[in-house]
């Protein structure tokens, strides 16, 4: 949805624009043309392979196209700590923020951490993998009730206590689930598989675990509260979330909060075309606000 969030997001030449989830960088790119020559885009990303995987990408830009590239930087950090690299730069406030929360196709793809199901890989789901428990030592840890309670509101799974008792009853023959493929086997036989969807019966339970691992609705929550103090009076800010958890905090906090003013009173959704050619697309819901001036 580059389109849609170019517009709006109104970059403008000289404008500093925060990237809080860089990824591949292609939003930073589209951004850092309208912001050139005097402007900055500021890249922020949690996931280290992201960052050192946006280096080298921004090494190879600055041979090919060094005035854009000289536009961009990139600091290995959550958004919710934007402020730290705007300290680094000595921005005192931004003119805007992007935030897509969806996971990249590098990660969807990275047979390392498991955000995939398809091929066996570890249960990790972590983004920086420098800090935390994995997806499979929560499982370990946690008690029947507080795995259900955990798939229930994370993914919205109405056989979570089903899954739950499964895993637990795993544990207790030590035969823990440590991959991806075993986790994904177990919960298809828990969860019937709908007729008129062709979503796999895993993706919930997958995308529970991968938001507690992370904390990733701790961490919008309060990226949600402190995004005033980063964007100036008049900037706007930009979400793009890929489902209901994280799309009603930003509602709430657009609608509820009297600093913001919802530029978006349904969210923007992308085109016919654009989930044909990306079907990872099809869930995405764009919200966006300007910051009221005081």
């Amino acid at each position: 949805m580059a389109a849609e969030v170019v517009h709006a997001l109104q970059p403008k030449a000289g404008q500093v624009i925060v990237d809080g989830t860089f990824g591949g960088g292609g939003h930073a790119c589209q951004l850092a043309k309208s912001v050139m020559p005097d402007g900055r885009v500021v890249g922020l990303d949690r996931d280290d392979q992201a960052v050192a995987r946006g280096e080298s990408m921004l090494s190879q830009l600055a041979k090919d196209d060094p005035a854009l590239a000289a536009v961009i930087t990139l600091y290995c950090c959550s958004y919710h700590d934007a402020e730290r690299a705007l300290a680094a730069e000595s921005i005192p406030h931004a003119d805007a923020m992007l935030l897509d929360l969806g996971l990249s196709s590098d990660q969807l793809v990275d047979t390392t951490r498991g955000f995939g199901f398809s091929l066996e890989a570890p249960l990790d789901l972590r983004f920086d993998t420098s800090q935390g428990m994995t997806a499979a030592e929560m499982l370990q840890r946690l008690s029947e009730p507080e795995i259900a309670d955990l798939i229930y509101q994370f993914g919205e799974e109405r056989y979570s206590r089903r899954i739950a008792r499964q895993l637990v009853q795993r544990r207790r023959q030590r035969r823990p689930v440590r991959t991806t493929t075993e986790l994904a086997d177990l919960v298809r036989r828990c969860v019937p598989r709908s007729k008129n969807h062709d979503i796999d019966p895993a993706t919930r339970t997958f995308q529970a675990l991968r938001i507690a691992v992370n904390r990733e609705l701790d961490i919008l929550q309060q990226a949600l509260q402190k995004a005033c103090d980063w964007i100036r009076p008049g900037g706007r800010l930009a979400i793009l979330s890929f489902h209901s958890l994280e799309d009603r905090l930003v509602k709430q906090a657009f609608r509820q909060s009297d600093r913001w003013e919802a530029l978006t009173r349904k969210p923007v959704r992308p085109t016919d075309q654009e989930c044909h050619d990306n079907p990872r697309a099809r869930s995405a819901k764009l919200r966006a606000a300007i910051r009221k001036t005081e």
